[in-house]
């Protein structure tokens, strides 16, 4: 028996839902609104949750992420009374089980919920597994983390193709070291290839290898990065940099593990498991004709798209304190503590250059301070700083020159000084709670100059 969340505003209709539920053995709960909904989910324990679309207070595909990361991490199915494409492929996009119409959900809720538990039950095994992964450099327990932790745990258990997309210093590289380090392929070579430093020229070259005399300069044989990654992991980084030219020639290597170098006739294999890293849309690209469709299908056997620093809420204390612990290490010093608020500069800074960016931060910050244990904001490289005060800055608009006869009446000085001394009054007994000496030590007035404003301002 399964415990399922229905949240679903029309409530006949969860109640319908929950009584096919019923039928099948399930366990059924019934909310109507995503904020009950979430409360619910995050208070039980729940396998799945049925999720409607429309909402009174919001669009149910934009809680899938919340919904799943609930501590018992339920399968999310998509229920909807009005399909719609686009809204099918979001959901799919944020890890829904499935996207099912409101008009045919009794005929395929039984197969879709016993299909998304028996998922749920060999993620359990995963996880387990998960456990034993090493991720020294991967620091991070934010959902959207380990749910790239999750994938990359399943491309260590195979050979497949992997392309790890997401933007410049998300660590891409990182979790193809990691991939490598925790295949069956560990103590192969990892080699790193820089598709944007490859001169256009020398690309097949340098890839394919090359014989003494294949071109003008090249005084001796050169065995190629690709014969060099055999029985161990090819990783290019930024394939969306690579020559169409080349595209083609590296196209037929992935499919044969064979290639000739320049200037020879003879082939040459190569066992090696390939990993790309791009901060580009490949799929954009392909319609564009800058990158070749059919490579890209051969690229993806395992997808992973890492998220930007800014989504991994929780992860930035977590990561400065690795950052901290190498330095300390390197440098052979104590290990600093960080102000509270030096946390919070960093929290609410919003990361453009992901956790390469976070690192050097961090790696200024402790210059900075390199004969002080503690860690101020003012060790901060300035642009966080400023970016800070920028945005504790309330903007206001200017507010328009007020017409002379807006303008109040200047008060004669004796008027003027009665109103400021029957306020400065008024205050001092507040604070003082009426008590004359409390309120000489305040004002540093004498007693009878005191009892001569009190007498004067008895309102006060």
């Amino acid at each position: 028996m399964a415990e399922i969340l229905i949240i679903d505003d029309d409530q006949l209709f969860a109640e319908t839902v929950a009584d096919k539920l019923d039928s099948l053995h399930h366990s059924a709960h019934c909310v109507h609104t995503l904020a009950d909904g979430l409360e619910v989910a995050a208070a039980g324990v729940f396998d799945v949750i049925l999720l409607d679309v429309w909402l009174p207070d919001g669009n149910g595909l934009h809680m899938i992420d919340p919904l799943r990361a609930v501590p018992s991490a339920p399968q999310v199915i998509i229920i909807t009374g009005q399909g719609d494409p686009d809204g099918a492929e979001l959901a799919i996009r944020h890890g829904a089980w499935c996207y099912l119409e409101k008009s045919s959900i009794v005929k395929e809720i039984a197969l879709s919920l016993t299909r998304a538990l028996q998922y749920r039950q060999a993620l359990r095994g995963q996880k387990a597994v998960l456990k034993t992964v090493e991720r020294d450099q991967l620091v991070g327990e934010s959902p959207s983390f380990l749910h790239c932790l999750e994938t990359l745990a399943k491309a260590a258990a195979a050979d497949a193709s992997v392309l790890i997309a997401g933007e410049s210093g998300t660590g891409k590289e990182a979790f193809a070291r990691a991939i490598h380090a925790n295949s069956r392929r560990k103590n192969g070579n990892f080699v790193v290839v820089d598709c944007t430093a490859l001169p256009e020229q020398l690309v097949e070259s340098v890839l394919f290898g090359h014989v003494k005399g294949a071109f003008t300069g090249a005084d001796r044989a050169n065995r190629g990065l690709i014969r060099h990654a055999d029985q161990g992991t090819l990783f290019l980084d930024e394939i969306g940099e690579l020559p169409l030219a080349t595209q083609k020639s590296f196209l037929r290597v992935l499919q044969e593990r064979a290639f000739c170098p320049v200037g020879s006739q003879e082939e040459c294999k190569s066992d090696f498991r390939l990993i790309c890293a791009t901060n580009r849309d490949l799929a954009a690209m392909t319609e564009q004709g800058l990158f070749r469709e059919d490579l890209l299908y051969r690229l993806r056997g395992l997808s992973l798209t890492l998220p930007p620093l800014r989504e991994r809420e929780g992860d930035i204390p977590l990561l400065t304190t690795h950052f901290l612990s190498r330095l300390v290490q390197r440098y052979g010093q104590e290990q600093k503590e960080c102000m509270p608020d030096f946390i919070d500069y960093l929290t609410s800074y919003s990361w453009p250059g992901n956790v390469r960016e976070l690192s050097q931060a961090i790696e200024s910050a402790f210059a900075q301070a390199v004969y002080s244990p503690v860690l101020f904001t003012q060790h901060l490289p300035v642009h966080i700083r400023t970016a800070h005060a920028r945005a504790n800055v309330t903007r206001q608009e200017a507010a328009p020159l007020a017409p002379p006869s807006a303008v109040p009446p200047v008060l004669v000085w004796r008027e003027a000084k009665d109103a400021f001394e029957r306020q400065y009054t008024r205050h001092l007994l507040q604070q003082s709670e009426g008590n004359i000496m409390e309120a000489g030590r305040l004002s540093g007035l004498s007693r009878t100059r005191l009892y001569q404003l009190i007498k004067k301002y008895p309102e006060a």
